[in-house]
């Protein structure tokens, strides 16, 4: 522990005053900001890690701060994390999908330590990310549902219509051709459904 004390000369008189009458340096730490902060996102969820010297790994906590990459600092979401592991994931429903978005972390010892105490580190380093986007279906089941009536039913009006001409024709030849071609349009479209 130290004792430190303030001196000067003040009004042509010296005067000390004691500042901490036992000042103990692990009570009071600023550590170094958190490095390589790095991002990865996905379409369900944006995960986010950085580096932290190995002997403080267990002992820390940490800070996020993440915001639209346009906006100012001061609108960004703050969450304090409840694991000491240098890392977190953002769930996609927190964020707007085609928005590019920037994040930081800072540390700290964590309340849970009996041997140091600390004050927040400086921010890290920035990472940008954007959520990304699930391939949209070309067509989506609701549509599919509302084109198969109208589909089969023109497609049975066109057997109909072919079976009735080629009856005349030849009945006996025609007929599986018909069906094969019926159960092929059947197939099709149940195809296009899935």
């Amino acid at each position: 522990g130290y004792r430190v004390t303030l001196q000067g000369s003040f009004f042509g008189r010296n005067h000390t005053y004691i500042i901490f009458p036992e000042y103990n340096p692990r009570e009071h730490i600023k550590l170094d900001a958190p490095l390589n902060i790095q991002s990865n996102a996905t379409a369900s969820k944006c995960r986010i890690w950085w580096s932290v010297p190995w002997y403080l790994v267990e002992i820390l906590q940490y800070e996020l701060q993440y915001k639209e990459h346009s906006m100012s600092w001061e609108l960004a979401l703050n969450k304090t994390l409840p694991s000491s592991l240098p890392q977190v994931e953002i769930e996609a429903t927190e964020l707007c999908s085609g928005v590019a978005y920037a994040a930081r972390v800072r540390c700290k010892v964590s309340e849970n330590e009996d041997s140091y105490r600390s004050q927040w580190s400086e921010w890290s380093q920035t990472t940008v990310f954007q959520r990304a986007e699930l391939p949209e279906k070309i067509l989506n089941t609701r549509t599919m549902q509302f084109l198969f009536i109208p589909l089969s039913f023109g497609t049975l009006l066109y057997l109909f219509w072919n079976c009735k001409l080629s009856q005349k024709a030849s009945p006996a030849s025609t007929f599986p051709h018909q069906l094969l071609s019926f159960s092929l349009s059947i197939i099709c479209t149940m195809g296009i459904l899935r």
